[in-house]
């Protein structure tokens, strides 16, 4: 029999990729569930190796169930009570905050095209300062006059479908031990052992998933509130925490966070251009740390993915479901990998399958023995 560390074949990736896909096209279509799906997933994570241990002190799993998911419940909705009129009261206030650094933003970088301009003769001649001014105020004045709005009401909309989270958080702490022992006892007798290992193996990889990424998200805020704090720049805690958070969102998020913290510095320290290059080199020498000493030591290699096939991944997921995509993509990814993985494993193992046929032979035997008819 293969070993499960050799990884699936050319053909079986084939249809996991097409498997990927079909899923998020489907989840696109659905998002507003299988956002509070994923994050029930990680809350039971979390939760799990807590709740176990008040199981083995005598609790009762429907009890412990009830009480993790209905403090976080209370939390969070208390949390989203306290938010959600700031919200709606403080949209205005948001927007013309908003206009003040986008137009932050847009003064250091008409001051870099100046500076070029002077260093560099053939820009002299051309007027890009006048043409990037003209642009940027009317994406400033778009922005935050109509998408600023739309976006802040849509978060607010969201808002109520995170309650989901913690339901389905409920039903997973309480039911999950019952839905292993129902598809073990759904599965042919010969299929039992590799149907176990996929049950371990898709709660091992969502695990290490989630957990890895919080662990990631808490080193890179802890990371850059140091650093931005270190310069002086205005907010480096809430700063470092979005830029954690976006850093989510694979390619596109690190550079939303870098430009965020790029704006608010060029604004609060106007003219200061030797802070901002600091500022773009604390992200860069972050985003070289993720890249070579972060993410192989605490994601590592739990996806058992190769590097080129999860950039591949990336472009094809934002392409099928927009930034949902990009952040869905992976994790579906290698849980349809152990899925097809040991699909595989089971269709290539003959001896299994001559196994699975000669108890069926039996129990058709058995099954008809009593109907056998006797000639006179």
């Amino acid at each position: 029999m293969r070993n499960f560390r050799e990884g699936p074949r050319s053909i079986t990736w084939c249809l996991i990729i097409v498997a990927t896909c079909a899923l998020l096209f489907l989840f696109q279509k659905i998002l507003w569930l299988v956002v509070p799906f994923m994050l029930a997933l990680a809350l039971y994570h979390l939760l799990s190796p807590l709740s176990k241990r008040l199981i083995v002190a005598g609790l009762s799993s429907s009890f412990v169930a009830a009480i993790l998911s209905g403090a976080f419940l209370m939390v969070l909705g208390g949390t989203l009570l306290l938010v959600y009129p700031i919200v709606i009261a403080n949209i205005g206030e948001w927007q013309h905050t908003m206009t003040r650094y986008l137009n932050g933003g847009s003064a250091a970088i008409e001051a870099g095209i100046a500076s070029l301009q002077h260093e560099y003769a053939f820009l002299r001649k051309t007027d890009m300062s006048g043409m990037v001014r003209q642009n940027l105020v009317s994406f400033a004045e778009q922005f935050s006059g109509n998408n600023l709005g739309n976006i802040l009401f849509t978060i607010a909309a969201w808002m109520p479908s995170l309650l989901l989270a913690p339901v389905i958080t409920y039903f997973l702490l309480k039911d999950g031990a019952k839905l292993r022992k129902f598809v073990g006892s759904s599965v042919p007798n010969a299929y039992f052992e590799k149907t176990l290992y996929l049950l371990y193996a898709l709660d091992r990889t969502s695990r290490l998933y989630f957990i890895s990424m919080l662990k990631l998200a808490l080193i890179d805020a802890i990371f850059l509130f140091g650093g931005l704090w270190l310069l002086g720049v205005q907010s480096p805690l809430a700063l470092g925490l979005i830029a954690a958070i976006l850093g989510w969102v694979p390619y596109i998020g690190p550079l939303l966070g870098c430009a965020l913290a790029v704006i608010v510095t060029a604004t609060d320290f106007p003219g200061n251009i030797s802070l901002i290059y600091w500022v773009i080199g604390l992200f860069a020498l972050l985003r070289f740390l993720d890249d070579f000493l972060f993410v192989p030591y605490i994601v590592g290699k739990s996806m058992h993915i190769h590097p080129l096939l999860t950039l591949l991944m990336f472009f094809i997921g934002e392409a099928i479901a927009g930034v949902a995509g990009l952040m869905l993509v992976i994790p579906i990814l290698g849980m349809v990998m152990v899925i097809g993985e040991t699909m595989e494993i089971i269709f290539l193992d003959t001896r299994l399958r001559a196994r699975h046929a000669y108890a069926n032979r039996l129990h058709k035997i058995n099954a008809s023995r009593d109907f056998e008819v006797h000639q006179i």
